[in-house]
C-alpha cells in the first residue's frame, strides 16, 4: 500500500517549483491532490501532470492573500473528496534582492511579508479546524535556510522565513496534542525559477550557486518533496514543531 492511499492532500503554490514536485510526489504516493495556485494555467498544468500519471487531483485558482479564496480552497478539498488530511503551505515570493535593509521599499516589505507570512497563517487558520473536526492531521509550512540565518541584501525575505519558523513551532504547540502535526521544511538554494531570477539579482550564474553547499551542487526540488512527504507520513508521527533542514550542508559551516 502506497503511503498516502486514501489521503487527501492540498498544496499550495502548486504550479511550479517545490510546490508542483511536492503535489506530485503526494499523488505518486497515492494521494489525491488538490492544489491552490494564483496561476491558472501552471495550477493546471500540474493537475494534468497528476492525471496523466494516473493519479487524482484537482486545482482551484488561489490567492493566499485572501482569506476567503483560502477558506475556499479547504472547502473544495472537504466537497470533492470529503476531508483534508495533509497541506504543504508553499506559495511564496523571494521580492525584490540585493538592495541593503535602509534602501529596501515599504512596498516590497508589505508584498513579501504578506505572502510568505499571512498567507502562511491563513492558510493554516483554515485548514487546522478542517483537521480538528476529523481528528487530527499534519501541515508543513515552507520556510528556507533563510529563516535560520541572515544573508546581506535579503532583509526583508530573511524576516519572512524566520516569522514562518516562528508560526510553525506555536501552532504545533497549541494543536499537537488535539491530533495535528506541524512542521516547517527549510530548503537551501534549490533548482527553481525563484533562484534563476536570484542568481541573476546578484549578477551570477546558478551554476556558481553550487559552492554554497559543501555536498558542491544546488538541490533538486524533488529532494524538498521527498523530505515534506516524510514529515506528513506516518514515519514522523512524533516530529512537530521541527524545521527540517534540507541544504546540502550549508548550515553546517
Amino acid at each position: 500500500m502506497k503511503e498516502f492511499e486514501g489521503k487527501i492532500a492540498l498544496v499550495t503554490g502548486g504550479g511550479s517549483g517545490i510546490g508542483r514536485a511536492t503535489a506530485l510526489a503526494f499523488a505518486r504516493e497515492g494521494a489525491q491532490v488538490v492544489i491552490g495556485n494564483r496561476n491558472l494555467q501552471r495550477g493546471e498544468e500540474t493537475v494534468s501532470m497528476i492525471r496523466k500519471a494516473g493519479g487524482t487531483a484537482s486545482f482551484q485558482r488561489t490567492d493566499v492573500l485572501v482569506a476567503a479564496e483560502i477558506e475556499a480552497l479547504v472547502d473544495h478539498a472537504v466537497t470533492t473528496y470529503g476531508r483534508l488530511d495533509v497541506a504543504f503551505n508553499n506559495a511564496g515570493i523571494e521580492g525584490d534582492s540585493g538592495p541593503f535593509l535602509v534602501e529596501q521599499t515599504e512596498a516590497n516589505y508589505d508584498a513579501v511579508m504578506d505572502v510568505n507570512v499571512k498567507g502562511v497563517w491563513l492558510s493554516m487558520k483554515y485548514e487546522i479546524p478542517r483537521m480538528l473536526k476529523q481528528g487530527g492531521g499534519a501541515i508543513v509550512n515552507c520556510s528556507s535556510v533563510a529563516g535560520l540565518v541572515g544573508f546581506p541584501g535579503f532583509a526583508i525575505y530573511i524576516a519572512s522565513k524566520h516569522a514562518v519558523i516562528g508560526l510553525t513551532k506555536t501552532a504545533a504547540l497549541e494543536y499537537s496534542a488535539q491530533g495535528i502535526r506541524i512542521n516547517a521544511v527549510n530548503p537551501a538554494v534549490i533548482d527553481t525559477e525563484m533562484v534563476d531570477r536570484w542568481a541573476a539579482s546578484m549578477n551570477m550564474k546558478k551554476d556558481d550557486l553550487n559552492t554554497f553547499h559543501p555536498i558542491g551542487r544546488i538541490g533538486r526540488v524533488e529532494e524538498v518533496a521527498e523530505a515534506v512527504l516524510w514529515l506528513c507520513s506516518g514515519k514522523a508521527s512524533f516530529v512537530t514543531g521541527h524545521s527540517l533542514i534540507v541544504d546540502g550542508g550549508f548550515t553546517a559551516r
